[in-house]
């Protein structure tokens, strides 16, 4: 990290500099400009200084996660005996059957409880927002299943502890003749779970609900008693978690649910430590409970500690070759930033939590009177003293939801009206393979952090109060990061129009400027390059990353900010729609061939096609001109750009004209778009008459 941090404060050095010599162009460039000129002539000239000033604002930001990044090791054999180990409760929430399926969240279920821990202090509930009997039954299969794979994962050791996956890959445990014995016996019981899964599915109604009753089941044998729902077997916890939904209620969506999880596991497990997993995200570590120990129970950090973010990886992605998400590398390069900066954000999937962070109880006096208590965490005196106590030791297992009342108790913490009048109710993986999904999804997620950034809790204000100025810096970054959407948009039209048009905007290659333009230019992509190549990635990588940017700046970030203005403006309300996680096999077969799937939402593909046809007719059109009227001395910059563009977004090209398949562009969007770039082209030449 040494090396990489001079690297770093290096070229943030150099690229300011460089970056004042550029601004100090723009605005005597400005100035000179004749008052009497027409305004159709100064425009372009103070757009194109817009998106100067956007772009630079966002690379200062992000010099802050450059700063100083810092890695972590932990020695998990140095941690104290498993009896001395705190208890985890395990969050894992799903939303709805047909779009999240059965099998891949039972696979996280799985693998959360072949965790590498002692399994009577390890306590797994799923949250049900669908209240799915598809969901309810498969959850007791898996444990019925859970039953055999525990033991050989910790016979064998396995590393890979999601069995999908693990059979998938075909990891080696052993070398004499019973490991291959008892994995085929239990490859087979998979199998058969499976296709139990299937039949379910089959005779089911698979379809969320929104209008449902709070469930809460803690799953056991069939011939057992509730009261023997014990570790005894050596199978952690499991209780299924279903709260109430109504049509009228606000329910929060993922918020509200684990919500509801952090109430009812206080009345079962009340564990001190709370692991989060996002559905199809599975536990590819199994000692990731004990690495975040490290971090929970040393006792120079642990006071001032409240979470432990482990990173995402994803298995279905090709390694060094992925045509749609560059996300993790960026994220994990703004976490090993953070982490020399007080410690990284949450990402909301596969960290291990403290109750006491979540529930705030550092906030209130040993001595709280009980109507504060309720002021802030609702009526349920059993919760209540569930949070006053701190760490009581667990409930005893053997107990669990036996007693009328504690029924009653746990359906009253997953009811729609619980949290209504308390401060809590006010302030309250498998990645996608298709470039549809990765711009929806994209969309939705920059819509929250939009939904930050025009909040009275904008990092840039509410933060930097209360955190130091890199940090906050950092995650304005992230709360601001869709604005890019503003200068991609203005660097993809205006300098191609006014090319048409016979405008310059750029220094003449005789200037000193043009120099600094070239250099700032060679500097952003020579850094880009570094960072993806220090991260184990490859060049084709690197070209990916620079694509689907500017794909999510003039789809996702786009949308997300209008939509986060119009809803601060009280014009339209934000919703929240699931990703599909279901693989579709001709999406696969594209992924793995290294194809774009353009079978994307027509808005998305219009704007791109649209924009693709623009700065080729541009450049082929300009460049014409430019070479015709002989100034290539001062155009020769404007007309790079749309050639930049156009090779870089070559598979547009090649999925309007050239593509068959089912994942080209469809030949309707194809025509719209064509329609829509020669009126605009014809427009701007126009201009110039």
């Amino acid at each position: 990290m040494k090396i990489q941090r001079a690297i770093n404060r290096l070229h943030s050095f150099i690229h300011g500099a460089a970056l004042s010599a550029l601004f100090y162009y723009r605005i005597t460039s400005i100035a000179a400009i004749p008052k009497t000129s027409r305004p159709i002539l100064i425009l372009p000239h103070l757009l194109i200084f817009t998106a100067e000033l956007t772009l630079s604002f966002i690379w200062l930001l992000s010099q802050a996660s450059l700063w100083n990044p810092v890695a972590r090791t932990v020695y998990p054999e140095r941690l104290p005996g498993d009896d001395q180990l705190p208890s985890v409760d395990v969050f894992v929430c799903t939303a709805d059957p047909a779009k999240e399926p059965s099998l891949e969240v039972m696979n996280t279920v799985i693998s959360a409880m072949a965790l590498d821990y002692p399994p009577d202090k390890l306590h797994l509930y799923l949250s049900d927002d669908g209240g799915s009997p598809v969901t309810l039954r498969a959850l007791r299969r898996a444990r019925e299943f859970a039953k055999v794979w525990i033991p050989f994962c910790r016979k064998y050791r396995v590393k890979e502890r999601c069995p999908e996956v693990y059979f998938m890959r075909e990891e080696i445990g052993g070398s004499d003749g019973h490991f291959f014995v008892e994995k085929n016996a239990i490859e087979k019981a998979y199998e058969d779970f499976k296709n139990s899964l299937g039949k379910i599915i089959a005779e089911a109604h698979v379809k969320a609900s929104r209008d449902h009753s709070p469930t809460i089941e803690v799953i056991s044998d069939r011939n057992s008693n509730v009261t023997d729902s014990s570790n005894d077997d050596g199978i952690p916890l499991v209780v299924y978690v279903a709260r109430e939904k109504r049509p009228s209620h606000p329910h929060n969506f993922k918020a509200g649910a684990l919500n509801v999880l952090l109430r009812v596991s206080g009345m079962i497990s009340n564990s001190p430590y709370i692991l989060s997993l996002d559905c199809d995200m599975y536990c590819n570590d199994p000692t990731s409970a004990r690495q975040a120990m490290c971090f929970h129970l040393d006792t120079k950090l642990s006071q001032n500690l409240a979470f432990v973010q482990f990173p995402q990886i994803f298995h279905n992605i090709r390694r060094n070759h992925d045509i749609y998400d560059a996300a993790l590398r960026f994220i994990w390069t703004k976490w090993d930033g953070l982490n020399g900066l007080n410690g990284p954000g949450l990402t909301g999937t596969a960290f291990y939590i403290k109750r006491e962070a979540l529930c705030g109880i550092r906030k209130l006096q040993p001595n709280a009177k009980h109507n504060l208590l309720k002021e802030y965490y609702g009526s349920s005196n059993d919760f209540i003293k569930s949070i006053s106590k701190i760490y009581r030791p667990n409930y005893p297992t053997n107990a669990l939801l036996t007693d009328v009342a504690l029924q009653k108790e746990v359906q009253l913490l997953a009811s729609c009206s619980y949290d209504i009048g308390t401060k809590w109710g006010q302030e309250a993986s498998s990645s996608p393979m298709s470039l549809g999904d990765t711009l929806v999804q994209n969309t939705r997620w920059f819509l929250g952090l939009s939904q930050v950034a025009l909040s009275k809790y904008s990092p840039l204000f509410y933060g930097a109060l209360r955190m130091s100025v890199l940090q906050s810096m950092v995650y304005a970054e992230l709360a601001y990061y869709a604005i890019y959407f503003l200068p991609v948009y203005i660097l993809a039209l205006v300098p191609q129009l006014c090319l048409l048009a016979g405008i310059p905007l750029y220094p003449e290659v005789s200037s000193p400027f043009f120099a600094v333009f070239v250099f700032i230019f060679v500097s952003s992509q020579l850094k880009h390059a570094q960072e993806v190549m220090a991260s184990g990635n490859s060049l084709t990588s690197w070209v990916n990353e620079q694509r689907v940017w500017a794909m999510k700046s003039l789809t996702s970030y786009f949308l997300a900010s209008v939509n986060a203005i119009l809803e601060k403006i009280g014009l339209t309300k934000a919703s929240f729609v699931p990703t599909s996680k279901i693989m579709d096999n001709e999406v696969s077969k594209l992924y793995q061939m290294g194809k774009f799937d353009f079978q994307a939402p027509s808005l998305f593909m219009v704007i791109l096609c649209t924009l693709y046809m623009l700065n080729l007719a541009s450049f082929v059109v300009g460049f014409g001109k430019v070479l015709q009227n002989g100034r290539m001395n001062e155009m020769v910059m404007q007309a790079f750009l749309p050639l930049f563009g156009a090779v870089l977004h070559y598979p547009l090209m090649e999925g309007m004209v050239l593509r068959k398949d089912v994942g080209r562009v469809s030949p309707s969007v194809s025509i719209l778009s064509v329609a829509i770039s020669s009126t605009v082209s014809a427009y701007a030449a126009l201009i110039a008459r």
